[in-house]
């Protein structure tokens, strides 16, 4: 008998308040809890981003595991989307996908490198709550 595969993981940055407002969403539109969450600042977060080839110290890092495989930028995003239950998600996650992978990710980029001016930087993680600590690595 095999052993179940380990829940997806998100590593994500965490004093980025962008960032943090897509763990915010995902919480509260991933109603199953099928996603993990791990900073990029936290030790689990940071060897998933080495293990997968990428700078934990970049502003570009941004990761899904899933089924031990990696996905980058608006790729990790679109999958994200596309396994969400409300189908207004799944539909722009399907629509991000038709669009040329290279033009997606050109605008994540954009948006990354300046996403602390655009949006703001926290000088602390994002803290779940008691009944979301679970879905979290802290290490």
């Amino acid at each position: 008998m095999s052993e179940p595969a380990a829940p997806p993981v998100i590593v994500y940055d965490g004093v980025c308040l962008l960032c943090s407002r897509w763990v915010r969403f995902l919480l509260e539109h991933d109603r199953q809890g099928r996603y993990r969450f791990a900073s990029m600042q936290s030790q689990s977060g940071r060897h998933l981003l080495q293990s997968h080839g990428l700078d934990p110290d970049s502003p570009f890092s941004m990761l899904l595991v899933e089924d031990a495989r990696g996905y980058t930028d608006t790729t990790a995003i679109a999958r994200i989307l596309r396994s969400l239950p409300d189908r207004r998600w799944r539909w722009l996650g399907g629509v991000m996908s038709w669009v040329p992978r290279i033009l997606r990710d050109l605008a994540y980029r954009f948006i990354a490198r300046h996403r602390y001016r655009l949006f703001g930087r926290s000088e602390q993680c994002f803290v779940p709550s008691p009944e979301q600590r679970s879905r979290f690595t802290t290490s």
